[in-house]
């Protein structure tokens, strides 16, 4: 497949994916067997109370089951059963049945209904060239599903049609990711269902068991993840429970695409009011970077620099404790970089904040306000690292910089002859770039065909398996930048802001300076869930031509760079030092490269 700079324009950050979700857009007709079957409309009708360790454990082989004949049985790959009630009808059996033995024969029974399987014509093979992943089948034995159970699961996947359609997924067109057709978001449904429930968290499950490209990233056993959450979210008792239980299993992949999107107002801290200050994680301490006006931000008496040590009286590290189950992150520095930007919220009036500054301790009384023209990440304030001002700026003589946050790909040839006898060019990405300009921009920094990425995509054939394509490459373009090229990229370094650092480190000039990106490349897919609830996954995979991952690894950079307290409370931006400093040699003028970067 030739892939063109049209891949990856899709690859969104929060704010895209955001953005996606909040458009209205016209419903398209439902297939006539999502149509026809109104037998749950009203509900599922299951009802759970409680479940015991033999219900637990025979839902997960039921979660399994569901999920391998959702993407290999003929009549489901089809389009000829409505698969979400097929589970509603099996589900009371399951439940009721005393042991292992039992739920498995009335899985088994349940399965002979869908009829035989025929004798595929073409049959799906699986070529060992260029596989990346292997599907994920070998659980499909006697000493796992029973000897009539196993059997029968086997002979599907025997027969699976060689062709590539699926009736629940398909592939993107000229990208790959997969697209989750036909997936129903239930909205009106009303909570709580334990049935409809349990069929999230097996969608979900499903998803990542066969279309996630990163499945083998996952920490400890995936099964084990279903087996503990069946309860949790099957007897979530209330609406924002259930949310809060999904949005803990969805964090569960390590992937920032993945969260709950359509939810974020339920998670952990609660509240429409927020302290207008930015804070962000500096050596491990929640520090206040700046505010949200001049005005609300001076209300407060907090200050650049200020470390935020409690809020009404617990402790910022108990805090992040009780918090990090729910926010989904590929990395550590991704996780506090999404907690800095919601740790302030809650209730609307004052709260006691507790900071730490040069000269000592101090117990503050804040007042917490409504959020002012919130933005499609929940947060008050664009957060960026990035430096204000315009977006190509001459640092010296010696040193230009550009930020790719408001950069246009119609001006990108000026800026390259602007930068022209430069000794280097900062390129900075510490932030989402405004406009894809991977190509439009990198092929004018390398001077000769230069590999950046390699990517793997789902088989629809083989559900689970995931296969190599080809390397990505820059070819070079005038007009040409020819002095140094340093990147600086952090935390806020994301989705395409990484695709855009890979390409431009091909580079033979290129020094990437920082600390390590959000760790969630390729474009998203999203995973509607019931209650009118969304998701997302990164949908293919991305690599470096060497097949290095970046996923939850990000961006490692080639000198490491990050701020400081001290630098915080000086106004310094240390990271922009250090690039310069890559471009004059470390026997420059401390004063005037932290000049040159000053804010």
């Amino acid at each position: 497949m030739r892939i063109t700079s049209r891949l990856l324009v899709a690859s969104a950050c929060l704010v895209t994916a955001l953005a996606l979700y909040a458009q209205t857009q016209k419903p398209e007709p439902l297939p006539p067997v999502l149509d026809e079957d109104r037998e749950f409309a009203g509900g599922s009708g299951i009802v759970m109370k409680e479940l015991t360790p033999v219900q637990v454990a025979n839902l997960v082989m039921l979660g399994k089951v569901w999920g391998f004949l959702k993407y290999h049985h003929p009549v489901i790959t089809e389009g000829k059963k409505h698969w979400d009630y097929e589970l509603f009808r099996i589900l009371p059996k399951v439940l009721s049945a005393p042991d292992a033995r039992a739920a498995r024969s009335a899985v088994h029974q349940w399965i002979s209904t869908l009829g035989p399987v025929s004798a595929c014509k073409p049959c799906a093979s699986l070529d060992d060239r260029e596989l990346h992943l292997r599907p994920p089948v070998t659980w499909l034995t006697d000493d796992v599903l029973g000897a009539e159970l196993a059997a029968a699961l086997r002979n599907v996947h025997r027969n699976r049609p060689a062709g590539p359609r699926q009736f629940y997924v398909s592939l993107t067109p000229n990208v790959g990711n997969p697209s989750f057709d036909h997936e129903l978001a239930y909205d009106k449904l009303t909570l709580p269902d334990p049935g409809f429930q349990l069929l999230a968290l097996y969608r979900f499950w499903n998803v990542i068991e066969y279309w996630f490209p990163y499945r083998d990233l996952l920490e400890g056993s995936w099964d084990s993840e279903l087996k503990a959450f069946i309860p949790r979210i099957a007897l979530a008792k209330d609406p924002d429970s259930y949310k809060r239980e999904l949005m803990a299993f969805i964090a569960r992949v390590h992937d920032t695409h993945a969260n709950l999107w359509s939810s974020l107002d339920v998670r952990p801290p609660v509240g429409p009011c927020w302290i207008p200050v930015v804070i962000r994680f500096i050596e491990n301490q929640a520090v206040v970077t700046g505010h949200v006006s001049p005005e609300s931000g001076a209300a407060t008496t907090l200050q650049a620099g200020d470390i935020v040590t409690s809020l009404d009286g617990v402790a910022v590290t108990d805090l992040v404790k009780q918090w990090s189950p729910y926010y989904a992150a590929s990395n550590q520095p991704t996780r506090m970089r999404d907690i800095a930007r919601f740790m302030t919220r809650g209730k609307c009036g004052p709260v006691t904040v507790g900071v730490a500054r040069d000269k000592g301790k101090a117990q503050l009384s804040v007042e917490r306000v409504t959020e002012p023209a919130p933005t499609a990440t929940g947060s008050m304030v664009r957060r960026t690292n990035d430096r204000p001002g315009e977006t190509f700026q001459k640092l010296s003589p010696e040193v230009a910089y550009l930020k790719l946050s408001s950069v246009k790909s119609a001006d990108l040839p000026g800026y390259i002859q602007s930068a022209a006898g430069t000794k280097g060019l900062i390129i900075d990405i510490r932030n989402y770039p405004s406009e894809f300009v991977v190509f439009s921009l990198g092929t004018r920094l390398v001077d000769k065909m230069s590999p950046f990425a390699q990517f793997t995509i789902g088989d629809l054939a083989n559900p689970g398996a995931f296969r190599w394509r080809s390397t990505i490459s820059l070819q070079p373009a005038e007009p040409r930048y020819t002095g140094k090229i340093v990147i600086l990229i952090d935390e806020v370094s994301q989705s395409q802001s990484e695709y855009t650092t890979m390409a431009f480190r091909a580079a033979s000039t290129a020094t990437v300076v920082g600390s390590t990106t959000a760790g969630a490349d390729g474009n998203v897919s999203p995973v509607p869930l019931p209650g009118g609830l969304r998701s997302m996954i990164s949908g293919i995979g991305v690599f470096y031509p060497d097949k290095k991952p970046t996923q939850r690894i990000g961006i490692i950079p080639d000198v490491e760079a990050k701020p400081t307290i001290q630098g915080i409370r000086a106004g310094r931006d240390e990271v922009l030092e250090v690039g310069i400093r890559q471009i004059l040699g470390l026997a420059a003028a401390a004063a005037d490269i932290e000049h040159m970067a000053k804010r």
